[in-house]
């Protein structure tokens, strides 16, 4: 397919959010193989206005992208100056550990895309969590929405997310010994973790916190 397709930019917009096909099929209500229809064997053979509507809102980018006409996309209020990002089936656990879900797309929280590129993030690697647990109150409260941003660049310390095992967990990272990977809590009630690198997978940086007070 060439570049241009919208066959095939959806499928490098997804890979970009690290969505999968039927992951986006669900967020517009049809089945899990529509798009992987769509995409593979051109059926349907362009998406409907309200089908490609939400996927560009959710994906970032104009609707033309996704194969409408020029005159039927989204203006620079309605698209460009906005970003979707995703919150996900799953929560990071600010306590003893919580087990990951499938990491399926149930909504978006939406922010102005000049104010998360002046943060220095690429919404296209941004995804919205919630927190469970106390372990990182009072930073943290059980209920808050956070941002998580993936990055390719080096571990610094900070607030991450990191899978242990199958356990999802955000804590505060200590990185200064080789090899070695401090979880810490910011609720003194728990004990600091330390743990071998290779055992830590880390998801993101939490970027933002958003919650009722």
């Amino acid at each position: 397919m060439d570049s241009a397709d919208p066959r095939q930019r959806l499928l490098e917009l997804a890979d970009a959010r690290r969505v999968s096909l039927s992951q986006l099929s669900k967020l517009i209500g049809r089945n899990g193989t529509y798009l992987q229809q769509f995409v593979r064997k051109g059926s349907p053979r362009k998406l409907e206005e309200t089908d490609r509507r939400t996927l560009a809102r959710f994906l970032g980018v104009d609707e033309a992208t996704l194969g409408a006409p020029e005159d039927n996309s989204f203006d620079a209020a309605s698209s460009g100056d906005w970003s979707d990002v995703p919150r996900l089936a799953l929560g990071a656990s600010a306590g003893p550990g919580a087990v990951g879900m499938e990491e399926e797309p149930v909504g978006a929280l939406r922010f102005a895309t000049r104010w998360l590129r002046g943060q220095g993030f690429d919404p296209a690697q941004l995804s919205a969590i919630a927190v469970t647990g106390d372990s990182m109150e009072p930073t943290l409260r059980d209920g808050d929405e956070i941002l998580v941003h993936r990055t390719a660049a080096p571990l610094r310390d900070g607030i991450h997310v990191v899978r242990v095992d199958d356990a999802l967990l955000v804590k505060r990272l200590e990185t200064g010994r080789p090899g070695v990977v401090t979880l810490i809590s910011d609720n003194p009630s728990y004990q600091r973790i330390e743990l071998p690198r290779g055992d830590v997978a880390v998801i993101g940086r939490v970027v933002w916190k958003g919650g009722r007070l």
